[in-house]
């Protein structure tokens, strides 16, 4: 049986899914923090609050178009904590431009519903990473 905190995560990616931002924002505590580290295309930003998640989410679902969003792999960490590691692809509904990602996002969950989440991502290419590992 999943834990919590993935129950918690996967109605809310499921909500995500079907754009639906009051489900998503409902998702959250009122104290809620949202932390995304930024990429080589986004910048880092804190969100705080029901009101930090909803412009964190409005953002994402009215500016940008989803070619996939993929939740790839789940780590469950206790009753309340959860990694997830995944890939996006969007696109700007303002410019066209193309944001390609791959990320982890670590989310903590406190009376059902999720009070943390931090994502760390990179839109950098592996095959164009120097040194002598190669790409990915």
């Amino acid at each position: 049986m999943a834990t919590k905190a993935k129950q918690v995560v996967d109605k809310m990616f499921e909500v995500f899914a079907q754009q639906n931002i009051d489900a998503i924002v409902n998702s959250f505590s009122d104290d809620a923090v949202l932390i995304h580290h930024g990429t080589q295309i986004m910048p880092s930003a804190k969100f705080v609050g029901k009101a930090g998640a909803r412009m964190f989410f409005e953002y994402n679902i009215n500016a940008l178009d989803v070619v996939y969003f993929n939740t790839n792999e789940f780590i469950e960490a206790g009753d309340d904590k959860l990694f997830v590691l995944g890939n996006e692809h969007f696109i700007s509904k303002e410019n066209g431009s193309e944001m390609k990602n791959r990320w982890i996002q670590i989310y903590t969950v406190t009376n059902g519903l999720i009070s943390k989440m931090e994502e760390f991502a990179s839109s950098a290419d592996p095959k164009e990473y120097g040194g002598n590992a190669g790409g990915l």
